[in-house]
């Protein structure tokens, strides 16, 4: 793949719907190709933390140290698979799967107590205290049928949240 837009093929374009499993239309495919080499400003072939933090809807996002380590460095084909969990015509489980990896920060393919409690520590700020997310958190656990001591795998996950309606999506701008 090139680094303009006027260099995607429509081979290319299948290539990554392929990769994405259909999630994108091959209009939205141009899109984010055309919204990617805006990003990559030195013409690498890839994103940075650095060029990705300056989209500010990213920055100002609670977990956005936590998502560069999943995104640093994507090529177009792997930007392209990230953001396919955030398509409208994504599955459920392949939201949480993104979810999990999200609260997996060690990638060990378990999220203990500690894991969840770092989230909710960035998603929740100073607005409550160490020992009322700990007191919040035990809680929602046993209500989940989990302890303080449990390990969460991805099936734990999809069980907990396969349910609930999840709603994830970001509109791609085509036009």
């Amino acid at each position: 793949m090139g680094n303009s837009s006027s260099m995607l093929t429509q081979y290319d374009i299948e290539e990554v719907q392929n990769h994405c499993h259909k999630l994108f239309s091959q209009q939205e495919i141009v899109s984010l190709y055309q919204r990617f080499f805006q990003l990559d400003r030195n013409a690498k072939g890839f994103i940075s933390a650095d060029e990705l933090l300056s989209v500010p809807e990213f920055a100002m996002n609670p977990l956005s140290q936590r998502l560069l380590k999943m995104v640093d460095r994507l090529n177009f084909k792997d930007f392209v698979a990230f953001l396919s969990a955030f398509s409208a015509k994504a599955s459920v489980q392949q939201k949480i799967k993104l979810i999990f990896k999200v609260y997996d920060s060690d990638g060990n393919g378990k999220v203990s107590f500690h894991d969840i409690l770092e989230v909710f520590c960035d998603l929740s700020g100073s607005f409550i205290s160490d020992n009322q997310r700990e007191q919040v958190l035990t809680q929602l656990l046993k209500e989940a049928g989990y302890s303080k001591d449990s390990y969460l795998t991805l099936d734990d996950f999809i069980k907990v949240l396969g349910s609930s309606g999840l709603k994830m999506e970001v509109e791609v701008p085509v036009d």
